[in-house]
């Protein structure tokens, strides 16, 4: 397992940045990537598609912020599985799933950071025969984008959440998150 903290989603989970983009003015949108998973499993790419119909709102972010720290991580999974869905996630051969959350601010080079969380789909068997990996329930995925709508990221697919000296800390399951390149922006279609 790796334990990696992010400031990026410290920073837009939590709030701390004064730098907020106007969360509910902003149009829908829908990125492209290509995943890149390099574990000890093996490697391979594929294509994954984002939906974003919504940002989420500053009292939303707050709301969730505040049930991380006070009531922990058990906490947050629940509040984020009532949560309205923000978008959806899918690759071209599958079926979209919810995401819960959604965040944006104005990167250092005139670009953005996207942060983007929800739980993560279990099987029927993940669910009933309750191995190690139900521990890791959440799904975070982090972009870089630049000014010209292209950009780079991550997805850590099963992740604990938790906070740890005024951090957000992850812990992926695997060794590795998936890393997400050629990430591209357009206003959504739909």
């Amino acid at each position: 397992m790796k334990r990696t903290a992010l400031m990026a989603v410290a920073l837009a989970i939590a709030g701390l940045g004064a730098r907020s983009l106007a969360q509910s003015n902003a149009r829908p949108e829908d990125f492209s990537a290509i995943a890149v998973v390099n574990n000890d499993m093996g490697a391979g790419a594929g294509r994954v598609l984002i939906h974003i119909a919504r940002w989420s709102s500053n009292a939303e972010r707050e709301h969730l912020t505040q049930t991380l720290v006070s009531n922990g991580p058990d906490a947050l999974l629940k509040e984020l599985m009532k949560a309205k869905p923000v978008g959806t996630i899918r690759t071209p051969d599958s079926l979209a799933y919810d995401l819960r959350y959604a965040s944006q601010q104005p990167g250092e080079d005139g670009g953005r950071q996207i942060v983007i969380a929800t739980d993560r789909p279990m099987s029927f068997w993940e669910v009933s025969h309750q191995p190690r990996t139900v521990d890791y329930p959440f799904t975070i995925i982090q972009m870089q984008m630049g000014q010209d709508g292209v950009g780079k990221g991550t997805m850590s697919y099963a992740t604990k959440v938790r906070v740890v000296k005024n951090a957000i800390e992850l812990e992926n399951f695997g060794t590795s998150p998936v890393m997400l390149t050629e990430i591209k922006s357009e206003p959504a279609t739909h």
